[in-house]
């Protein structure tokens, strides 16, 4: 019989089968920030163990770290800089690579990742973040892990890991031009539910995928966890190969030539197969928006928001009324009746530069600026892709149509004590999560792609109409 994707990835991270279906895996990465890091590092030193492969660890300053200009130790989260202070104090004590505050390379953990060569198809990777899981859009083995979990990989390489069930979502048709993987991944949960791929390794597939650009693959991988993955995966191609060359961390030489036979082996056999199979058409996949606190709870951007009465079940009806309660929407109206507060463009999900590039080209075509009463933030996801984005003069457009440009970081992703948009503000949002909560008390979250939130932001409301993606950006 043949073998899946992650079937391959397994195996070749297998040290040793055990018991009730878990495996010790090997670890060939291992990625920190500041939120987790310093307790897993700090716990190895109290135990006066070391990190067994040092160049094989990593960390980074996102979290907690403030994105606004001028920045330093010091954040707007309560005892923020105290993280940042044992984070950096453990990593240079143990001796692993940091990507400090004021390194040219310090960015989300999940966007430095692979632009940097640390992730590269067919490794190995945890981190102690759910979307750890983004990196799957290289056709790595990555997904998050706790505090104990990362200190016990730092030891010795290795993890124990309940084998997870399979999955293929395949992809039928062609995106049309205004969707992008950010509404190919909502449409896909809205379809599942938030639990429909509850402890499984989903691998993605079908034309629509492979022509998905690789930035875009991590985007649609960054958001397996909110299927309740173990992780998501796409296999790696010609795509993957041109963008992993060169990379900083990346393998050169003979030692490139390898890497390369083993990845183009990364593939699904075409007899594998699968412990559950969903087929999805995209060819008139609309711009989606979230309307609630679930992920799953999206809509077509033309569609209205569900009434209770139509609810499957009562379990349904009652987290819809709660939901609709907390968003303050009410079913049977359009997202476009309720007059937007703040937007905000950046997170592991929709901050590397294709994102920026798609959202200013957006803005320089049409002259349009951000709506007058709402507060507009643009925070690029590395260092690298700041530099990049500020080159091509992105940062003068967003800045000149009305938005904050800031430093890199997670930003206003999640609320951990720090900076907030405010108590009932409507906030269209290119983040992942739409808890209640998640930007902040009472912050109303609308996740949707950039193009949306974009437009969204100029229109003064949640998408003044279809946008069209300016195929150049």
């Amino acid at each position: 019989m043949g073998q899946t994707l992650f079937d391959k990835l397994w195996q070749v991270h297998e040290v040793e089968a055990l018991a009730e279906g878990q495996s010790l895996l090997y670890v060939d990465r291992i990625f920190l920030h500041e939120r987790t890091g310093s307790v897993a590092l700090n716990s190895l030193l109290d135990r006066n163990r070391s990190v067994r492969r040092r160049e094989h660890a990593f960390c980074t300053m996102d979290h907690i770290v403030d994105t606004l200009p001028g920045r330093g130790d010091e954040t707007l989260m309560p005892s923020g800089r105290d993280f940042i202070v044992a984070t950096r104090s453990a990593a240079q004590e143990m001796d692993i690579r940091l990507f400090d505050i004021q390194d040219p390379d310090q960015g989300i953990v999940h966007v430095i990742s692979p632009e940097l060569g640390i992730a590269l198809p067919g490794l190995s990777l945890i981190c102690p973040d759910s979307h750890t899981c983004t990196l799957g859009g290289l056709g790595a083995l990555a997904w998050g892990v706790g505090s104990t979990e990362a200190e016990h990989a730092l030891a010795t390489s290795t993890l124990r890991v309940a084998r997870p069930q399979t999955m293929r979502v395949h992809f039928s048709g062609t995106l049309p031009a205004q969707a992008t993987a950010k509404d190919l991944i909502l449409y896909t949960i809205r379809e599942l539910s938030a639990a429909g791929g509850a402890g499984c390794a989903i691998e993605f597939s079908g034309r629509a995928i492979e022509q998905l650009p690789v930035e875009s693959r991590l985007t649609l991988c960054n958001m397996s966890t909110e299927l309740s993955a173990f992780t998501g995966l796409i296999a790696p191609d010609e795509k993957t190969i041109e963008y992993c060359h060169g990379r900083r961390f990346a393998p050169e030489g003979d030692a490139w030539s390898q890497a390369i036979e083993h990845w183009r082996s990364l593939q699904t056999d075409p007899d594998a197969t699968f412990d559950f199979e969903h087929h999805l058409s995209v060819d008139n996949l609309k711009p989606q928006i979230s309307w609630g606190t679930s992920p799953q709870h999206c809509i077509d951007w033309d569609g209205s928001v569900p009434r209770i009465a139509d609810a499957p079940d009562d379990a349904s009806a009652a987290a819809w009324r709660r939901a609709q309660d907390y968003m303050g929407v009410t079913g049977g109206t359009r997202l476009s009746d309720y007059p937007l507060d703040a937007a905000f463009i950046g997170s592991c999900t929709n901050s590397r530069l294709s994102d920026l590039r798609l959202a200013a080209a957006f803005l320089k075509r049409t002259g349009q600026r951000v709506a007058k009463g709402v507060k507009a933030l643009c925070v690029p996801g590395s260092g690298q892709v700041k530099r990049a984005a500020e080159a091509e003069g992105l940062d003068e457009i967003f800045r000149g149509a009305g938005f904050e440009w800031r430093e890199p970081g997670c930003s206003m992703c999640f609320f951990a004590g720090g900076e907030s948009f405010g108590q009932e503000v409507r906030v269209a949002s290119t983040t992942n999560r739409n808890f209640e909560g998640r930007q902040g008390l009472g912050v109303r979250t609308h996740i949707a792609s950039p193009l949306t939130v974009v437009t969204s932001a100029c229109a003064g409301y949640l998408l003044a109409d279809t946008p069209v993606v300016d195929t150049a950006a």
